[in-house]
């Protein structure tokens, strides 16, 4: 399997998720939360999902619903992310964003759908109670008071102050490296593999996961609108703390590097075949978007 393999299968079940409500009384809400499922993106958290089940010997198909879900989970936290009381963004993916189209109302609750859902399709799914019950909670640790909406919370708080390193990563985690780190959890969770497992695909998950924002904060800075789909430079803008703010350029193309070579380490003698997996943090270290 290739990166594309997977975002053209996670891509295909997306398209079939809430058909048939044009004439429901909901139809809106329905058409509000496919416009942002479908917008594209890599599908860089479905894609671990699959891939960790995958080298723990699961059949993939049978994780895809779990795939589904966590690509729920992340959508719903863009549209929410990009909402006026939040980063109030009028672009995103290259197109307006949910409330720009759908009015703010709308856009909330089709957030508010897309979470519930995420946890419906993965308890819904035919794998057994067992493994299904880990997805959700690997997927519910992610995001809830200690995962992504307690780092956005710390984050809020952190506006106006000047964060050193240590406050910017407990953050940063949490926003960012949660989801991922969860993502590969339930891959493994999905396929039933063991703890040596799921404890190497959270320590992959979690430095792609600060390698991720820190090249998130360099694009900002160094990437183009037509890039990245969404507006630059909102973060200097706006004075958030980055890791750009904070060390510049050089350090954090050193620091990305350091945290892809600990992620490929942290798979080594785990799994057999890690190849895809290194190709992907190594990509992510140099993507453009």
């Amino acid at each position: 399997m290739t990166p594309n393999d997977y975002k053209a299968m996670v891509d295909a079940a997306l398209e079939e998720c809430f058909r048939g409500a044009e004439s429901l009384p909901y139809a809106g809400l329905a058409g509000a939360m496919r416009y942002s499922l479908l917008a594209g993106g890599k599908r860089i958290r479905p894609t671990l999902v699959l891939e960790f089940c995958r080298v723990c010997g699961g059949e993939i198909e049978s994780a895809l619903p779990v795939a589904c879900a966590i690509e729920m989970l992340h959508t719903y936290s863009l549209i929410h992310d990009d909402l006026p009381c939040m980063d109030d963004d009028d672009l995103r993916r290259g197109r307006p964003t949910n409330h720009v189209v759908y009015g703010e109302c709308v856009a909330t609750l089709a957030g508010d759908a897309l979470q519930a859902e995420a946890f419906g399709t993965i308890l819904r799914s035919a794998l057994p109670d067992e493994r299904k019950a880990r997805c959700a909670a690997f997927l519910a640790d992610a995001v809830g008071l200690d995962g992504m909406c307690g780092g956005q919370y710390l984050d809020m708080l952190g506006e106006g102050k000047e964060l050193d390193e240590q406050e910017l990563t407990d953050i940063n985690a949490r926003k960012t490296g949660a989801l991922l780190t969860a993502a590969c959890r339930m891959g493994v969770a999905a396929a039933g593999g063991d703890d040596g497992q799921l404890e190497a695909a959270a320590r992959y998950g979690a430095a792609i996961g600060a390698a991720f924002q820190i090249r998130d904060d360099m694009l900002d800075v160094l990437g183009t609108e037509q890039e990245l789909g969404k507006p630059i430079g909102s973060d200097r803008e706006e004075k958030k703390n980055t890791y750009m703010a904070l060390y510049g350029a050089e350090h954090c193309a050193e620091m990305v590097l350091r945290l892809t070579e600990a992620a490929k380490e942290a798979l080594k003698g785990v799994f057999a075949d890690t190849a895809f997996l290194d190709a992907l943090a190594d990509s992510m270290a140099v993507r453009m978007n």
